[in-house]
């Protein structure tokens, strides 16, 4: 199992931006993980990850507690499936990719910067790995 964390737009805040590396880095421990960002225009996420499954962060996404976050990660584990994680840029996400994700995914009905939005994305994976292993973070 791979985890792929895809983010539009250019990531200027240094703060978040070091947040995000460090649960990166810490997630790396249970698999491997990246983080990257792409220009839509000049990456085929479907051809590059045909089997993977595909989360697309979305503000009307489905809303979900870090519980079923973690049985996300959980399954895919458990099937060796790779989970690819796309957080939209400033004018969200392309239109012709939205239909085609297996899951939007709401982390909030707030509103987010999108760095922090990454950040917070990658915490709860870490969450995930971290409570599956019995590890004390999530306590």
């Amino acid at each position: 199992m791979k985890i792929f964390v895809y983010f539009i737009g250019k990531p200027r805040d240094a703060h978040t931006n070091a947040i995000a590396a460090e649960f990166l880095k810490r997630s790396s421990r249970y698999a491997d993980c990246t983080m990257r960002e792409i220009v839509p225009e000049r990456f085929d996420l479907f051809e590059r990850h045909g089997s993977a499954r595909k989360i697309f962060l979305d503000p009307l996404g489905r809303a979900m507690d870090s519980a079923g976050f973690i049985e996300i990660v959980s399954q895919a584990e458990r099937v060796g499936q790779d989970l690819v994680f796309l957080l939209g840029g400033h004018d969200g996400l392309p239109p012709e990719w939205r239909p085609r994700a297996d899951l939007l995914l709401s982390l909030s009905p707030m509103t987010f910067p999108h760095e922090l939005a990454r950040a917070m994305l990658l915490e709860q994976i870490y969450r995930a790995f971290t409570t599956l292993r019995g590890h004390p973070y999530p306590r």
